[in-house]
């Protein structure tokens, strides 16, 4: 019998990749000063970040898989406190990036293992209403991360913020090692059968490869990210180019997680009144596009968070029926199969944000990134027809 999270834990591990991103954010304007690099190479810095995640979600979500999601999630914070130990004592922008590198690595447990205790334990409308509170949790967390982040920088420079990422990463082991139950209890038995871990990584890889609903889902997920990293990455050095400081960036993360939970309602809210997952990605899908206009032609301009915060209400509506839809046909691999999916989306997103980072203009990448969920949309909707019609001819 599985044994049911405790729901607030799960929730400050999934909020923990989150905060880590986002309070680093403030610093990058102080990290290019002192390591005597470029914007344009510390924005990389994120993008370098997310693709060391991708590759530590495959290896976590393997490990839940066979070693369990309770010590999945403990080895990964204890992974991530080595890298956040190495950043503080960081002489070089090398050895940042390396301490970075590792940090992601480790972080990445708090997103693949967490995704998988769900998984475990809910299904169908209870799992899409599982990761909607998730999606609205995680909202907050760039308040944590930018106010705090803004204001630990002020006083303490960028040392201090991995000073605290430190006594996080401790804080949260400390409770996973206390409180963190074993959601897939029957894991020894599954591994001797046929229908557990036996299955191969390369065969599942080679049956997800050619799920095109799966693609157009990892591709989603990774544009619809870049829309709100494109802001952490990019932001620091808006606000300061309009004379402002890290502390008044901070400030901005207030602002932006209404978007999320205003998302978030209005999903749960047409889910009920008889939308379907595909309607709404669609939906959210050209309203950011819209938005993301609205950024570009007010970039100059502090005006420009308000379609921000329209960007971040797409987000909120599109996610959870992404995650809730993705992996339903997996369920017999789920921590393997989310760890593939997850490498999958996060490379893409990487790269998306490296892109972003060489683009240097918030207004371009968002553009860029709606119109291709627009398109991926389209593509969504068109298998979803095509399902549709195969079965009412096959009923005939």
């Amino acid at each position: 019998m599985k044994t049911m999270p405790n729901l607030w834990l799960i929730l400050a591990l999934v909020m923990f990749p989150q905060v880590v991103e986002t309070i680093y954010s403030p610093a990058l304007p102080h990290i290019s000063h002192a390591f005597g690099v470029t914007a344009q190479t510390a924005s990389q810095t994120i993008s370098v970040y997310f693709i060391a995640f991708a590759f530590g979600v495959l290896v976590w979500g393997r490990l839940s898989d066979t070693l369990g999601r309770r010590k999945a999630m403990l080895f990964g914070l204890v992974t991530y406190g080595l890298g956040a130990t190495l950043a503080i004592f960081a002489t070089s922008f090398e050895t940042l990036m390396l301490a970075r590198i590792l940090s992601a690595f480790g972080a990445a447990t708090g997103s693949v293992v967490t995704q998988a205790m769900l998984r475990d334990c809910y299904k169908g409308a209870e799992l899409t209403k599982a990761f909607s509170l998730i999606t609205m949790g995680v909202s907050i967390s760039p308040v944590i991360g930018l106010l705090s982040g803004g204001i630990i920088v002020t006083h303490f420079g960028y040392s201090g913020i991995f000073c605290s990422l430190l006594m996080l990463a401790i804080a949260l082991w400390l409770l996973a090692i206390l409180t963190l139950s074993e959601t897939n209890p029957d894991m020894s038995a599954n591994a001797e059968s046929d229908k557990g871990p036996e299955i191969g990584i390369l065969q599942l890889a080679k049956q997800m490869s050619r799920d095109t609903k799966l693609w157009c889902n990892a591709g989603l997920i990774a544009a619809f990210n870049i829309m709100l990293y494109s802001y952490y990455s990019l932001g620091p050095f808006i606000f300061h180019d309009l004379g402002m400081s890290s502390t008044d960036f901070g400030y901005s993360g207030v602002l932006l997680p209404i978007g999320t939970i205003l998302g978030s309602l209005l999903s749960k809210r047409l889910i009920s009144k008889g939308w379907q997952s595909h309607q709404l990605i669609s939906a959210a899908s050209v309203l950011a596009l819209i938005f993301a206009f609205g950024v570009w032609l007010l970039r100059s301009d502090l005006l420009f968070l308000i379609p921000m915060i329209g960007m971040l209400l797409c987000s909120g509506m599109a996610l959870p029926n992404i995650f809730s839809k993705a992996l339903e046909n997996y369920r017999h691999a789920v921590g393997t199969a989310g760890a593939l999916f997850g490498l999958t989306y996060y490379l893409l997103f990487g790269a998306g944000l490296a892109l972003t980072g060489i683009l240097q203009d918030l207004g371009m990448a968002l553009i860029l990134s709606a119109s291709l969920s627009c398109l991926l949309s389209v593509k969504l909707n068109l298998g979803v027809v095509a399902n549709k019609l195969l079965q009412e001819s096959s009923c005939k």
